[in-house]
């Protein structure tokens, strides 16, 4: 029997190296399905008693110096808003009066030592046990982040401003400083909690649609109101017009206009039908119907949805590791440039010890780890986040980097660049009365069960159709048609090419052939209806420099016509399964390649692709077996999908770009001594909120691309 997936929440963690460090723990615990994300305070495990207790998993995350909300438990008193409040209220003094010295105004009680002491020895304590606890735990991990650096840097300036104090030597005191760090830090990373919440609005937004109550109907009829969570698989539910649709189900009765907007990106109203598939948290916006719930909690569309864009920065883009690797070392870096500072500064350069000091302590609190660990997880978020809100589910950042660098963009035919409903495209009449054949084509039709049938019998409806007929014996025989008899005896067929005798031969302009007594009445031909926006797709990927494919198991005359008609630049029909593999693995080998299918039909091309996108619907089944998910088969969405993730590549290496930047200007000249530690604590915190807020930007973009579709 399998473990349930326990899910915790879990505050403190500002970055991703909290969030690597909780994983890391309870990995070597033995715990499997670890998924920590600092963004939602998430941290998810498969349960297993007999490696770690659940008590032992809080027990070990609390000593991690992370806290986990329980519902019943208050919020602290010693929140993270009260010790900014507290630094701030008792650093402004300090930094005040140390602005004022240096205009050459002078007040004495701010000039005092020991005010001086008493101001900062507050503020100092909330940094010590902030930063301290975060840079210890960093140390036992081996893996050491940012705190480490604030934590060195503020008990550098303030022991050697308490020596100072003690040798009464005013050059030596610099209380300000270790208070305007530790304050300053503590402000930028309350402005990165905030920028960073903004990242995961996406989530919000699509939680915020879950439906609280349900109308249950009784199996004697009565309706009752429940829980929605209380709903399973099978009930019925009654929804009226302007409610939610409170579970993923299928419609029992009557016929209903829904919006899916919020879930799909489609912007008008969809008819549904009795059969038809509901998605959860949809509006019906006209009528009234019964459904039967399919899918609950996790199973559901919507909660799938909110999964996928959840785990999205779980799956690290390659541009990512680089930064992941020079991060590994960077603190140690630092921490040894810091330490090269200072005895250069003092034993070469022949600068005071106060001024060597302040020089490395300079370069502690510049230097910003985190701004490359927040670059690519809030890009991913945001750019996900954007995609999920049109209807577009994508698995992870590695999937939005390789669909940025797709060359070769392959379809499948039918159910993908064309509808699957097929048109009357021309009748060859081998007989003068147009009418009996009108009549014979619509009366045999209605007994078949085949795809065009349904098709030729409304195109019929609509020709004049004048003969009332008396058949008898109507019998469909798979694979070949229909077939019946009149009153007088004839024997009518209509059907494939199967059926025609060896004195009527077909053609590859027709499908569907009718015969009396064995004599050809007329020859149907049926177009595959393109689907809208098909051509301008292909047009507008064309454009991107993608090389567009069909690959389609139907004939090469309709795949060919296809591909003219779109202007595809390459195409092969009549493809068995393994045939498409191999061309997919052919074109592989000349650059990335993405396959769009329906999903199911298509799974093994769909795995073979580097990207395989699904056109399948809102089904668990599409969702499963491709790494994009179009919730509408609304082929725009490929560009749309193929646009987003370009612009979210770009935003990520913009990122990592100012990230690297401002460390490698930045750290040198703090060494060089042209930086205060307060100015660099405040550049510092200031880097962060930039990538945050550059990710943030994505958000509501304008993308030129799209603009022009």
């Amino acid at each position: 029997m399998k473990k349930n997936i326990i899910t915790l929440e879990v505050s403190g963690m500002d970055c991703n190296n909290c969030a690597m460090s909780i994983t890391r723990y309870l990995e070597r615990k033995g715990l499997e399905e670890v998924f920590v994300n600092f963004q939602t305070k998430e941290v998810r495990f498969r349960e297993d008693e007999k490696a770690l207790s659940l008590e032992s998993v809080k027990a070990g995350i609390h000593k991690l110096g992370f806290q986990v909300i329980e519902e019943e438990q208050p919020p602290p008193f010693w929140i993270f808003e009260r010790k900014l409040f507290v630094s701030a209220v008792l650093t402004a003094p300090l930094l005040f009066g140390h602005l004022l010295m240096m205009a050459g105004v002078h007040i004495p009680i701010l000039e005092s030592a020991w005010v001086q002491f008493f101001l900062c020895l507050p503020v100092y304590l909330i940094g010590f046990f902030h930063f301290g606890g975060s840079a210890f735990r960093s140390l036992q991990e081996r893996v050491l982040n940012m705190d480490v650096l604030i934590f060195t840097g503020s008990t550098a300036a303030f022991i050697y401003s308490l020596i100072g104090l003690y040798l009464q030597e005013p050059r030596y005191i610099f209380f300000e400083t270790a208070a305007t760090i530790i304050t300053l830090v503590l402000l930028g990373n309350w402005m990165e909690r905030k920028a960073v919440a903004k990242t995961t609005t996406a989530i919000e937004d699509l939680s915020s649609l879950k439906v609280e109550m349900a109308q249950k109907v009784m199996p004697s009829g009565t309706v009752v109101h429940i829980k929605a969570e209380e709903l399973i698989v099978g009930d019925i539910v009654q929804v009226n017009e302007g409610d939610k649709v409170p579970a993923d189900g299928k419609l029992l009765e009557g016929q209903v206009e829904v919006d899916e907007s919020m879930l799909t990106g489609e912007s008008l109203p969809v008819h549904k039908q009795k059969g038809e598939e509901l998605i959860g948290a949809s509006l019906l916006v006209s009528g009234n119907m019964r459904m039967e719930v399919t899918a609950i909690g996790q199973e559901t569309v919507l909660q799938q949805m909110i999964e996928l864009v959840k785990t999205a920065q779980q799956d690290k883009p390659d541009i990512q590791r680089l930064a992941d690797r020079i991060s590994a070392v960077f603190v140690p870096v630092v921490l040894g440039i810091s330490i090269l500072t200072f005895l250069l500064g003092y034993l070469v350069f022949g600068l005071s010890a106060q001024t060597a000091l302040m020089n490395a302590i300079a370069v502690l609190v510049i230097s910003c780890p985190c701004a490359m660990g927040l670059a690519t997880p809030t890009a991913v978020m945001v750019g996900v986040g954007r995609m999920a809100k049109q209807g577009i589910l994508v698995k992870g950042g590695q999937t939005l980097e390789l669909l940025s660098k797709i060359r070769h963009m392959v379809f499948d035919k039918t159910g993908t660049l064309t509808t699957g409903n097929f048109q009357l495209k021309e009748i060859s009449y081998h007989s003068t009365d147009k009418n009996k054949v009108h009549s014979l084509i619509h009366e045999l039709e209605q007994r078949s069960s085949h795809p065009l049938a349904q098709s030729l019998v409304q195109a019929m409806e609509e020709l004049p159709n004048g003969h009332a007929l008396s058949l008898r014996n109507i019998e469909e025989r798979k694979g070949l048609g229909v077939e019946a008899k009149d009153e007088l005896g004839n024997h009518y067929q209509i059907g494939s090419a199967r059926m025609l005798p060896n004195s009527a031969p077909a053609s590859e302009e027709h499908q569907v052939y009718l015969l009396e007594n064995e004599e050809l009445l007329a020859s149907i031909a049926l177009a595959d209806e393109i689907r809208p926006a098909a051509a301008a797709t292909i047009s507008r990927l064309k454009g991107q420099g993608v090389e567009t494919v069909i690959l389609s198991g139907d004939q090469k005359a309709k795949t060919a016509s296809v591909a003219e008609m779109l202007e595809v630049d390459q195409f092969q029909g009549e493809q068995l399964p393994e045939q498409k593999l191999a061309t997919i693995e052919q074109l592989r080998t000349k650059g990335l390649t993405a396959m769009v299918g329906d999903g199911i039909n298509d799974a093994p091309a769909l795995a073979k692709a580097d990207v395989g996108i699904s056109l399948g619907g809102a089904s668990q089944a599409a969702i499963q077996s491709a790494e994009i998910v179009l919730l509408k088969p609304k082929l725009d969405k490929v560009f749309e999908a193929l646009i987003i993730s370009k612009y979210t590549v770009k935003t990520i290496r913009q990122n990592l770009f100012w990230a690297f930047a401002y460390n490698v200007v930045a750290i040198p000249i703090a060494a060089a001594g042209y930086l205060n530690p307060m100015w660099g604590a405040l550049f510092m915190a200031v880097s962060d909120v930039i990538v945050i807020g550059n990710s943030i930007l994505l958000r509501s973009k304008r993308l030129k691309e799209l603009d022009k579709s």
